[in-house]
């Protein structure tokens, strides 16, 4: 095998669920893979490092592929296609697996998505991401032993991405996502927020795990759509999630105009300001994409998508140099 081509997916990270660490484990998330948009980037040996494409994720890819490399060896990897950084899909933990998934494969180092997150330092707060790039689907982690994590922020080294629970697939129903000129917050001031707001209250924890278990996943298993909309509405108001969304009121505001417009549940990942937003049919979709894009138009600015979760991992495929034909790969099952 000579080279590599690899499509991993964005995510949508709904919530972190317990940073009060009491009971003995602490983070834990719920997420949803998405169809699209897409990280899609191709690798071969080099003589030395380079990272080629204009991206800005660039440096995570580079610094993933040098915590895997061979010493002495090199690669040349091409970002063909990128979405933004700390924006809310996860860019960040896909372009590090990516990188250090095509390193894997190139040099037969054999190691596991979790033995490269663990390298490529991804993971440390919430599974999600790694797991999205595994399995794709609706993923529930159960976050790690706090006397392991030493403390609530992901500044931290050599932790295992959060234990996954369970994985289901996801309806077809059309997500709508909009994203507002801005950044989430990120680096030193992500960790400030974890510093200054936790461990949060034990009774919201309680209040939001209680919403997760009775509300969001019976209504996911059930493909409730409206159910399931009215569990993500109230997932906003609880926990870490409501100290999230309190930072961007730009997602404020798009959240309660997709409520007002036709989307069953809106919600905002991770840090922001992504927002997305559910329905139940295309057309209806096709609408509110409309609307949400007029909105932002006339306030903050940004962009407004249509997609879909995607019920599978990162796509891989092989080539043998001088040759035609490709093998491909899933990483769907594991």
């Amino acid at each position: 095998m000579d080279k590599i081509s690899i499509v991993s997916p964005s995510r949508l990270h709904l919530t972190l669920i317990d940073l009060n660490a009491e009971i003995g484990r602490v983070d834990g998330g719920v997420g949803i893979t998405l169809d699209s948009p897409v990280l899609k980037l191709s690798a071969e040996k080099a003589d030395s490092v380079e990272v080629l494409g204009d991206s800005g994720l660039t440096e995570k890819i580079r610094s993933s592929a040098l915590a895997l490399l061979p010493e002495g060896e090199g690669i040349s990897i091409l970002v063909e296609e990128d979405y933004p950084d700390h924006v809310g899909f996860g860019s960040g933990t896909q372009a590090a697996l990516s990188a250090g998934k095509a390193v894997n494969e190139l040099y037969g180092l054999g190691k596991s998505v979790t033995e490269i997150a663990i390298a490529a330092n991804r993971g440390t707060t919430s599974g999600i991401g790694v797991a999205a790039f595994e399995r794709g689907g609706f993923l529930l982690d159960g976050g790690h032993r706090f006397r392991d994590k030493k403390t609530f922020s992901h500044d931290v080294k050599g932790v295992p991405p959060g234990l996954l629970l369970s994985r289901y697939e996801f309806p077809d129903w059309p997500i709508v996502v909009a994203v507002p000129n801005g950044q989430g917050v990120h680096d030193d001031k992500e960790i400030n927020v974890f510093n200054t707001t936790c461990p949060i209250p034990l009774s919201e924890v309680r209040e939001l795990s209680h919403v997760l278990l009775m509300h969001l996943l019976p209504a996911l298993i059930e493909e409730d759509p409206e159910g399931f909309g009215a569990a993500v509405n109230h997932i906003q108001t609880v926990g870490f999630k409501r100290r999230e969304v309190d930072l961007q009121p730009a997602a404020q505001d798009v959240m309660a105009f997709m409520r007002g417009n036709g989307c069953y549940g809106a919600g905002m990942s991770s840090f922001g300001p992504l927002v997305y937003g559910l329905v139940d049919n295309s057309r209806e979709a096709a609408q509110v994409r409309n609307e949400v894009q007029r909105m932002l138009d006339e306030s903050a600015g940004g962009t407004v998508l249509l997609t879909k979760a995607r019920n599978k991992g990162a796509d891989i495929v092989f080539a043998d140099a001088g040759s035609s034909e490709a093998e491909s790969d899933s990483l769907l099952c594991f």
